[in-house]
């Protein structure tokens, strides 16, 4: 998708001790003070742009703590800085998408406040459903993740675009065939998170094969 000459570079906020990752309200909040120095690090890494990773840790106290983040970032370390869940909201927006079929892997702890975030961001949620996974949901076969996705869409009739929050698994090569299955635009964490990501540093041209979204702005010079 990315050019060549596109190198990325990598900052965990985990740290060594750290209790297992869990995705809930608490486990976000502890990882917020470890945020701006993260990205101080990737400056001493040589970046050029800043992307924070992990939906969640960015959309959990709303729509502007969000914003406060990508500012906070910029202003210590003088580069674009985006987040994942600003990420999804520039992807529903460059779609046109106004009503939103929501699927996640989230429980219904992080599920609402990831509805008041999207709300927040100007979007009417029409239907937001979550697996209630704690953990990564890696473990999750492509047909049954397909199958869930397709089951919240057709809970949505209204719905002109649909948000897929499953940050760490990999989505990409779904995007074409559900966006056949639902004849709606996709918009999915990973793939658009880095889509934003591309676009901080310049990269606007569109590249055909893998859904809406990145064969209208997307990833290759």
């Amino acid at each position: 998708i990315y050019p060549a000459r596109i190198r990325f570079v990598t900052e965990g906020l985990s740290r060594p001790g750290d209790a297992p990752l869990v995705g809930t309200l608490a486990t976000y909040e502890r990882l917020q003070d470890r945020i701006v120095p993260a990205a101080r690090a990737l400056v001493d890494k040589g970046a050029d742009a800043i992307l924070l990773l992990g939906t969640s840790v960015t959309f959990y106290k709303g729509a502007a703590h969000n914003q406060r983040l990508v500012e906070s970032m910029q202003t210590a370390t003088k580069r674009p800085a985006t987040t994942m869940s600003s990420a999804i909201v520039d992807a529903v927006r460059s779609v046109g998408g106004k009503r939103l079929a929501v699927a996640t892997g989230y429980t219904e702890e992080v599920n609402g406040p990831f509805r008041v975030f999207l709300e927040e961001s100007g979007f009417d949620v029409v239907a937001l459903k979550g697996l209630g996974l704690l953990t990564p949901s890696d473990g999750l076969s492509r047909d049954d993740l397909e199958t869930f996705i397709v089951d919240v869409v057709r809970a949505a009739p209204r719905a002109d675009g649909v948000v897929v929050a499953f940050a760490s698994t990999r989505t990409l090569e779904l995007i074409v065939p559900l966006e056949k299955r639902c004849r709606l635009p996709m918009i999915s964490a990973r793939p658009h998170a880095f889509w934003a990501g591309a676009r901080l540093l310049g990269v606007t041209s569109s590249v055909e094969g893998f859904g809406t979204v990145l064969s209208r702005t997307a990833g290759a010079l």
